[in-house]
């Protein structure tokens, strides 16, 4: 059952007139005496139930607290920890750097880990630097090496091929330094609706990854920059992992390798799975809208406008933020009604079935203003 299918409760009633008629019902039973409107006595016992009320909201807070779809914050990973769950830390971007030699040399030249190599432009404040200790061989002028940006979060992401390039460390013989593939994988720490997520998924981890919750699970633990996973199996022992960054971002080399290193643990992954992690497949749409406005708002017409385009930017993040999420120009025009427009023609996108492995990229962006209409 999801959330969405589960009533709200309230576990004491918080409704300020009953509680405040219920005082003074009271106060009238026990004393024999009628309150009036303006009797000081009335305005003492009203002032009271204010606070009773106010208690009784913490009540319902706290109660509620204990709750999973409710906890927040410290109280949810202390309720993650019950199930062996903790909230992911904030994750660096990766990316591949590759050091080139002036010269071939007939002995290995070792590039140490923490080497680093800062971003064009950033004057020294965003760099990277190599996990590991590496060696181009004798002979060779070049190799390749993961490098981690040195600030957690989403700071290091999508320097694209060759931005990464500035050696901060001087090494000798080496002329230059260059990032392969664009950066990604940076991520604040969990949210907690994603944390919450892991929690009720947490008994899949009970196994190693056979079951297919299992490795969804499994995979999301690589990183909290990962929003959504799916994992299916196209024969007999091979498993095959779609990882969808935040965001709709289509994960990049690293990070699938990294989830793959995370799926091989002895301990997630049964001895007979083959497992292989890809890109989902992204299936790109065009936005091309017109709306129109009831001249009886004319004169709210800036503001919708402008809600008009918030509408449908966080629309297309809605269309990219789950995998298989089929292309729905229906969402887009309730959206849009929801924003203030009295009709809307959508021209694109027309309704497009998406599978698991497949995610909706928006393109081009056409917005018109048709302009006001009559009832």
């Amino acid at each position: 059952m999801q959330y969405v299918d589960l009533p709200d409760i309230q576990m004491v009633p918080e409704d300020a007139a009953s509680i405040q008629q219920n005082i003074i019902t009271v106060y009238e039973g026990l004393t024999g005496r009628t309150l009036q409107p303006g009797d000081p006595v009335r305005l003492f016992l009203s002032s009271l139930a204010t606070i009773v009320v106010q208690q009784r909201v913490l009540i319902n807070q706290t109660a509620k607290a204990n709750l999973l779809r409710y906890a927040s914050g410290v109280l949810l990973d202390h309720m993650a920890a019950a199930y062996g769950v903790k909230r992911l830390d904030p994750a660096p971007a990766i990316t591949k750097l590759q050091f080139t030699l002036s010269i071939p040399l007939t002995s290995a030249m070792p590039i140490p880990a923490g080497t680093r190599v800062g971003a064009q432009g950033a004057a020294g404040s965003i760099y990277f630097a190599t996990t590991d200790y590496f060696e181009i061989p004798a002979g060779a002028t070049t190799g390749t090496v993961t490098a981690a940006c040195a600030t957690l979060g989403l700071t290091g992401n999508d320097f694209l091929p060759g931005q990464i390039s500035v050696l901060m460390d001087q090494l000798p013989f080496v002329q230059a330094v260059t990032n392969l593939t664009e950066s990604s994988g940076g991520a604040a720490a969990e949210k907690d609706e994603d944390l919450r997520t892991r929690i009720r998924t947490a008994p899949e981890s009970y196994s190693t990854a056979g079951p297919r919750g299992a490795y969804e699970f499994w995979a999301k633990t690589t990183s909290a920059a990962i929003a959504d996973v799916h994992a299916y199996s196209p024969s007999d022992g091979e498993v095959t992992i779609v990882p969808l960054l935040a965001g709709g971002i289509i994960p990049g080399q690293d990070v699938l390798d990294a989830v793959a290193e995370t799926l091989e643990d002895r301990g997630i992954r049964p001895l007979t799975d083959k497992v292989t992690v890809v890109a989902p497949m992204p299936v790109s749409y065009d936005t091309a809208v017109t709306y129109y406005i009831n001249r009886e708002r004319s004169a709210e017409v800036t503001g919708i406008q402008t809600a008009v385009a918030e509408a449908v930017s966080a629309y297309q993040l809605w269309q990219k933020s789950r995998l298989g999420r089929d292309i729905n120009p229906s969402e887009l025009i309730a959206r849009l009604m929801a924003a203030g427009t009295m009709r809307v023609v959508v021209t694109s996108p027309v309704f497009t079935e998406l599978d698991a492995t497949q995610i909706a990229q928006d393109g081009a962006t056409h917005i018109v203003y048709g302009g006001l209409v009559d009832d």
